[in-house]
């Protein structure tokens, strides 16, 4: 961010369902193993259940809590979710009227990438005047998800992660940044309209390595600083074997690394905010700490941005 405004974060807060479903119960109904699950994808565990709206709402009411703030005092509402409740309208016009607030609302679908994507545009509209923007990513991918397949039911669940984002004098906490697509990957990961996701595991490994490691080295050249200057790096929670070859070959080793998924699966664009509340919560990042975010989605899309984390009250 350059001028004399910027953005830091001030509250977080996190929703998931209520069910757990285990490998052990995946075992006793598909043609797979605990041992398989856990090996190729690093996930035991995984919740799913209720709704975009509801799991959004949750999270966004948490985080609010946390920053200490009304809804009067939200200018914006930004949902990163590829799973809305309904196609129109908007899913965030939803959730900004169960948080009774009274400020503009909409979606942003760039798949797993999303929050990262929201983020980015929250921090250039508080750079043209906005004062709080309420960020969350939600989804409810068991909706789109064959239940019957085992190659994506033991991937995707459902869940939430919201951030509060507010103006102040200075540079803000955003470094750098990058955001990219490529739309003639498509095909490797979708789900048509009334349909269930669609995967080719094998190229998306390959793909979504090469773009993480890219994508976050553009943004930390963007801010100036190096791998070893990352105190946390804060990756989407698809698969463990993509997270840590990724932080390999950016040079972050897995005790600065965050990770959610072997508890939540896949959640899209919850993922991050999933695992960087969870990193906030049990004291992993400090004041003016460096934390990488980075994540990439179906599109292809793919996103990272550089933090430095400012002094809060949480």
């Amino acid at each position: 961010m350059t001028g004399g405004r910027g953005a830091v974060i001030t509250g977080w807060g996190t929703a998931l369902p209520d069910k757990v479903v285990t490998n052990a119960d995946l075992e006793a109904r598909l043609d797979t193993t605990d041992a398989w699950i856990t090996e190729r994808s690093g996930i035991r565990e995984r919740r799913v259940g209720g709704t975009t709206t509801g799991l959004a709402t949750d999270a966004g009411a948490a985080a609010l809590a946390a920053a200490a703030l009304e809804p009067a005092d939200i200018d914006l509402l930004i949902l990163a979710t590829t799973t809305p409740d309904q196609t129109v309208p908007a899913t965030a016009s939803a959730v900004q009227d169960a948080l009774g607030l009274t400020c503009g609302a909409m979606d942003v679908n760039a798949a797993c990438s999303g929050f990262v994507y929201g983020l980015v545009t929250a921090c250039g509209l508080i750079g043209l005047g906005a004062g709080r923007i309420l960020l969350i990513g939600a989804e409810t991918l068991s909706r789109i998800t064959d239940q019957d397949d085992r190659g994506t039911a033991v991937l995707f669940a459902d869940g939430a992660g919201a951030v509060v984002v507010e103006a102040v004098d200075g540079p803000g906490s955003l470094l750098g940044w990058d955001l990219g697509s490529d739309g003639s990957l498509r095909s490797i990961l979708y789900a048509d309209v009334g349909g269930y996701l669609e995967m080719e595991g094998r190229e998306v490994f390959r793909r979504a390595v090469r773009v993480t490691v890219d994508s976050a080295q553009a943004a930390m050249q963007r801010a100036g600083v190096t791998a070893d200057d990352i105190a946390l790096f804060v990756p989407h929670q698809a698969n463990l074997r993509i997270i840590d070859a990724a932080g390999q070959r950016i040079g972050i080793p897995s005790d600065r690394t965050a990770i959610v998924l072997d508890r939540t699966g896949n959640t899209s664009s919850a993922s991050i905010p999933l695992a960087l509340a969870d990193a906030l919560d049990h004291g992993r990042v400090r004041a003016d700490d460096l934390v990488l975010l980075s994540g990439f989605g179906a599109g292809m899309t793919w996103a990272s941005a550089v933090l430095r984390w400012p002094e809060t009250d949480k």
